[in-house]
C-alpha cells in the first residue's frame, strides 16, 4: 500500500483492474509495466481491487512497494476505473486489464511519441499471441479526433490507448454497464485536438475462456443486447448535439455499432422474431435500415442484406453456422 511517486505530476499514471485474476497474471501485468522506459517518479501503478476474494497482496513480494493498491468492495469494471480516475496524479492516462501486459519495445514507441509531441492520444494496436520482431517506429498523425473517427473505424478497448487526463473533465465510465468502453472511447476521442495512431502491437490481451465476455447464458444474452443497444442510442443522442465535422465522426461510429449489434443479435439468440422486435425498434430512432455510407467492403454488403426481411432470414440462418466453424 505504498507508493514511491512523490512527483506532483508524474508522466503516466496505470491504472490495473484486479478481480480474482491469478496472481501469477498480474505479477506479469506489473513486471511489464515497471519495465517501460520511464524514471520511477514518471510512473504512477494503481492497483484497484475490486472485492477479489483473497487480496494479492502477500503473493506479490516486493512489488507493492513500487505500487498504489486500493481495495474496495465489488463494484464492476467500470466503477474500479472511475476510482483509478479520481486518483490518478499523472499527465497522461493507460489502463491495463491485470490478466493482460504491456509489450516492451512497441510501447516504449508510444512513450517516446508522448515525450516529443505531447499529443491528446497515442492509439496502438493489440495481439493475443507472442510477438517476437522488433516494432517500427512508424505513426500516423498528428490529426484530430474527429478526424481520425471519420475515416478509421475506431478500435474502443480503453486499454487501447494513453490519453491526455484533463481531456475527460467529467467523462467517466457508466457503472453497471457491459460495453462501458464502447460508450467512453468516442466520447474521449472526439476531444483530442492531436492524435497519433499506430499499427505497433503495444499490448498484449489474454484471451480467457472464464471471462465475462465468453458467458452464454439468457439472462446475460440479453443484458448485453440490452447495453449494447443503451450505448447506441447514447451515443446517437449525442451526434445530433455536435458539430457537423464531430456529428459526421460519430454517426460512422454509431453506424458501425449498430452492424456489430445486429450481428451479434443473430450470433447470440438465432431468434428470428427477436431479430425483427430489435431492428424495429431501431427503425423507430431511425437507425435502420442501416445509412447507405461507403465505410467499409464489409459495411456495404451487410447493411444491403438486412435492409431487407429476406436478406436477415439468410443472415440469420448462415452466420451462426460461419461463427461456428470458426
Amino acid at each position: 500500500m505504498q507508493t514511491t511517486q512523490n512527483r506532483e505530476k508524474p508522466l503516466i499514471s496505470f491504472i490495473v483492474t484486479y478481480y480474482n485474476e491469478p496472481v501469477s497474471m498480474l505479477r506479469e501485468c506489473l513486471d511489464s509495466i515497471l519495465a517501460i522506459n520511464i524514471d520511477d517518479d514518471e510512473r504512477e501503478v494503481i492497483v484497484i481491487d475490486d472485492g477479489s476474494d483473497i487480496s494479492p497482496l502477500n503473493e506479490l513480494g516486493s512489488l507493492p512497494d513500487k505500487i498504489l493498491y486500493i481495495r474496495q468492495p465489488t463494484r464492476g469494471l467500470s466503477e474500479a476505473r472511475n476510482a483509478g480516475i479520481d486518483i490518478a496524479k499523472g499527465q497522461y492516462i493507460q489502463f491495463v486489464d491485470a490478466d493482460d501486459y504491456l509489450l516492451t519495445d512497441a510501447y516504449n514507441l508510444c512513450v517516446d511519441k508522448i515525450r516529443a509531441q505531447r499529443p491528446d492520444v497515442v492509439m496502438f494496436d493489440f495481439t493475443k499471441e507472442e510477438v517476437n520482431h522488433d516494432s517500427p517506429n512508424l505513426f500516423n498523425g498528428p490529426v484530430t479526433g474527429s478526424e481520425y473517427m471519420h475515416n478509421n473505424n475506431l478500435r474502443a478497448c480503453a486499454w487501447g490507448y494513453i490519453f491526455r487526463k484533463d481531456l475527460i473533465i467529467n467523462l467517466r465510465f457508466t457503472p453497471g454497464l457491459l460495453h462501458e468502453d464502447e460508450e467512453f472511447t468516442p466520447q474521449l476521442i472526439l476531444k483530442a485536438e492531436t492524435m497519433y495512431y499506430t499499427d505497433n502491437y503495444a499490448y498484449f490481451y489474454r484471451e480467457r475462456q472464464d471471462s465475462i465476455v465468453h458467458k452464454n447464458d439468457a439472462e446475460w444474452i440479453q443484458k448485453r443486447l440490452n447495453d449494447a443497444e443503451h450505448v447506441i442510442l447514447t451515443l446517437n443522442h449525442l451526434a445530433a448535439t455536435l458539430p457537423f465535422s464531430e456529428r459526421k465522426a460519430l454517426q460512422r461510429r454509431v453506424a458501425q455499432l449498430t452492424m456489430d449489434y445486429t450481428y451479434n443479435v443473430m450470433i447470440l439468440t438465432h431468434s428470428e422474431s427477436q431479430l425483427e422486435e430489435r431492428m424495429e425498434r431501431l427503425r423507430s430512432f431511425g437507425l435502420f435500415p442501416l445509412p447507405k455510407r461507403d465505410y467499409t467492403v464489409k459495411y456495404e454488403l451487410f447493411r444491403r442484406m438486412t435492409a431487407s426481411k429476406l436478406g436477415r432470414k439468410i443472415l440469420l440462418r448462415t452466420v451462426p453456422l460461419i461463427k461456428r466453424e470458426k
